[in-house]
């Protein structure tokens, strides 16, 4: 548990958003940015910028994330987050990791085999809860993080994509 009240927190903003709906709908937004070298990129996300690369399996240099462990990363946050609020809130005092795993076969990526897929095969997501959590309290916790995690949600049930292509000459 932390040193401030989360739910005490959220509270006001909870009441804000019941009482005006539109309050609570954002946009987040991401911008890649080319490099001198095609295996690198910049990803500004308005809050911090980070250096993405293709996979070593794919060419990449092997010094900077891909976009699959961005992938993974931002659900192993997102459930790592999502938990530890859902725990605050049950009054939950536990130790809690996640670690995200996600299997993937590069030869669909370099267009090797027609037959095998692009992207994640496989996404295995393992939270462990060490603390003294009663079997009812745990199903609980299992169900609200996982019910509450956007990242979790979003690639349970993904929305569609809209893509938009501008070409300037």
């Amino acid at each position: 548990m932390s040193d401030r009240d989360l739910q005490a927190d959220q509270q006001p903003l909870k009441e804000q958003y019941e009482d005006d709906p539109e309050e609570a709908r954002i946009t987040l937004t991401a911008t890649g940015e080319q490099e001198a070298d095609v295996r690198s990129c910049h990803v500004d996300i308005g809050r911090a910028v980070y250096e993405a690369e293709l996979h070593e399996g794919a060419a990449g240099p092997g010094t900077a994330a891909c976009s699959g462990d961005l992938l993974l990363g931002a659900l192993a946050a997102c459930a790592q987050l999502t938990t530890q609020a859902v725990a605050d809130a049950f009054g939950v005092d536990a130790d809690i990791d996640t670690e995200v795993r996600g299997d993937l076969d590069l030869r669909g990526t370099l267009g090797v085999d027609d037959d095998v897929p692009v992207g994640f095969q496989d996404i295995e997501l393992e939270t462990t809860v060490e603390g003294d959590v009663d079997e009812e309290t745990a199903d609980a916790l299992e169900r609200y993080a996982e019910r509450y995690c956007v990242v979790y949600q979003t690639l349970t049930n993904p929305p569609e994509i809209e893509t938009n292509w501008q070409f300037e000459g």
